[in-house]
């Protein structure tokens, strides 16, 4: 009981801190997800270096992360201009040159056995890991600023300062806040409808990497999906038609469950139960922020294909 109170707590302090920095400012906004953006790249590379120390790798991605998604934040709100991108460009690109020069990774020991090359490992093999942490977390993160600065541009009534804590007026939290509310309503009827009756009747959704998953399971978070994203659409947080708005909580919801999946097969694959313990009950902030790095990148593609946003 003690362990449900703890999860419910942290659960609702967490969510708290989203939605409040959603909806205070931009600046609010970039604080949080930037701070998420580089603890989920910590965690990730952590999954794979648990018996190794690559404090440098670790370090030299969470920055380059953190640094896609302050461009990105910058170009599209309207502080700085697009040249500010060659910034994390040329952080990528100084990662790989970077390589040349660590002596460890320029030692080879290479021993055949049965005709077959085996090579010790000498750090190198992390690097590829880091690549895919920038690719797989800051990059959707960073596309957040399109769904946060989605209004036409025009010139700030008064001086943009980081100290004084004021919205402007292309920031809205709105339809971001509107497709997590959908994700959490999807994860609360999968949850409650799979509990209860997916142990029970049907079949498991993919049992190899998630066995709780079930089909009916599914069906309830993809109900809870749709009707949340119908009563956004009735209080005008979703700015689109209705057969939009559905057909928009329908890939939240699916695109949910597969980074859900995509991040359990991770887990599984390195015979561990969660990214992190930063949040009780909870794990960490990759467990928390899985479900987004799919969902929301589909949801944007949809938006920019059929309704040229």
């Amino acid at each position: 009981m003690k362990e449900v109170y703890v999860r419910s707590i942290s659960g609702l302090l967490f969510m708290a801190i989203i939605v409040g920095g959603i909806l205070w400012c931009s600046i609010s906004f970039a604080i949080i997800f930037g701070i998420i953006t580089m603890i989920m790249i910590y965690e990730y590379i952590s999954i794979y270096s648990r018996n190794s120390n690559q404090t440098w790798q670790k370090v030299s991605a969470m920055i380059t992360g953190f640094a896609i998604f302050l461009s990105t934040f910058l170009v599209y709100g309207n502080y700085s201009e697009k040249i500010v991108f060659t910034i994390p460009l040329l952080m990528i690109l100084i990662l790989f040159i970077k390589n040349i020069f660590i002596k460890q990774y320029n030692k080879h020991q290479i021993e055949y056995e049965d005709g077959y090359m085996i090579r010790e490992p000498n750090g190198y093999e992390m690097f590829p890991v880091c690549i895919s942490a920038i690719v797989y977390i800051a990059l959707p993160v960073s596309l957040l600023n399109i769904l946060v600065f989605n209004a036409p541009s025009v010139d700030l009534p008064f001086n943009v300062n980081t100290f004084n804590i004021i919205p402007d007026p292309i920031y809205s939290g709105k339809l971001l806040l509107s497709f997590f509310i959908i994700l959490w309503a999807s994860d609360v009827g999968a949850y409650c409808l799979g509990s209860t009756l997916g142990q029970k009747i049907g079949p498991k959704l993919c049992p190899s990497i998630s066995p709780k998953k079930s089909w009916v399971g599914f069906i309830g978070g993809l109900i809870c999906a749709i009707t949340s994203g119908i009563i956004l659409n009735r209080l005008e947080f979703f700015e689109f038609n209705l057969n939009d708005s559905i057909i928009l909580s329908v890939i939240l919801c699916i695109g949910g469950v597969f980074g859900d999946l995509a991040e359990s097969q991770l887990k599984r694959n390195f015979g561990i139960k969660d990214s992190g313990c930063i949040m009780p009950g909870h794990g960490g902030m990759l467990d928390r922020f899985d479900s987004m790095l799919i969902a929301f990148p589909l949801a944007l593609i949809y938006m920019e294909l059929f309704l040229n946003y």
